[in-house]
């Protein structure tokens, strides 16, 4: 029997996105049932279906869990220090405005020890897409609580519970300017792919949450069973309501999820305000060169 006869010597179609993942680097450091691999899935499609040219498209993300995801994706990437991706993806942008600068990190990094850069970048309506993936702990470093750590929640840094509120992180982004706030599940993989899409072709400072399950620290010390249990728990909790008002979308354990694209709105993003500026600031001034 020749090798063209033998089913056991068929090789099957290669995943639709490889074309965009580094290959030599996988399998991935993330632990079973965890939801970062998902969203980096409905990401890889949003990048091949976006239309943009992936030579000028960079990724930059910061340190914890979902910071690797810059080290999956065959783009250039950045793999920066703690808290510190947006500044170094604005600079980028700065830099080179034709690139499309994506930041890809966790709560903890974008919330917590970068919650200034997320409030200011979004105040200046920096052309840069931010997606982040709230898995309400800090992962990577021992399961400490985050600055999105709900109420009551163990971790490590609370084994009696987490007096402190949580951040609505979507509220927080479109009270200081944001043009794009999303959030979605990793279980909603086909509305989180359109709404990356979508944020990849917006001018300005575009932000989506991204719920995922950490079985490892989250779903463990709170007893909310492993990754299936959350996608169960997604799904029957979340609730689609396209433009609600952020500050009603807070995360309440055991309540509504509420999930869609809550703001879509035209601004002048920082490089036109800029270049606005020093035009009238040399016209002013009767320059013959602007």
């Amino acid at each position: 029997m020749s090798d063209s006869d033998c089913n056991l010597c068929a090789i099957g179609p290669a995943n639709p996105v490889e074309s965009v993942l580094r290959l030599d680097r996988i399998p991935t450091i993330w632990c079973p049932g965890c939801g970062i691999g998902t969203s980096v899935n409905s990401f890889a499609f949003a990048l091949m279906n976006s239309g943009l040219d992936l030579k000028k498209v960079v990724i930059v993300s910061g340190i914890g869990c979902s910071g690797r995801v810059s080290g999956y994706v065959d783009l250039d990437a950045f793999h920066t220090t703690h808290g510190r991706a947006i500044p170094f993806a604005t600079g980028l942008k700065l830099a080179n405005p034709e690139l499309t600068v994506i930041v890809y990190s966790g709560d903890g990094d974008l919330t917590s020890i970068g919650g200034n850069h997320l409030i200011h970048a979004a105040r200046r309506n920096v052309d840069i897409k931010v997606f982040c993936v709230n898995n309400m702990i800090y992962a990577m470093t021992g399961g400490q609580a985050a600055a999105t750590t709900p109420g009551a929640a163990l971790s490590t840094t609370t084994p009696y519970g987490c007096f402190e509120p949580d951040l609505n992180i979507p509220h927080l982004v479109d009270a200081a300017g944001a043009c794009y706030v999303a959030r979605w599940t990793t279980y909603h993989v086909k509305q989180l792919e359109r709404s990356m899409g979508e944020a990849l072709k917006k001018k300005g400072f575009s932000f989506i949450e991204i719920l995922s399950p950490c079985p490892t620290y989250f779903q463990r010390k709170n007893n909310m069973g492993d990754g299936l249990a959350a996608m169960e728990d997604y799904k029957k909790r979340s609730k689609i309501r396209n433009g609600a008002p952020t500050g009603e979308i807070a995360i309440v354990p055991g309540g509504d999820i509420i999930v869609g694209k809550f703001v879509d709105r035209e601004r002048l993003d920082y490089l036109a305000l800029m270049r606005q500026q020093l035009g009238s600031h040399y016209h002013e001034r009767g320059c013959q060169t602007c």
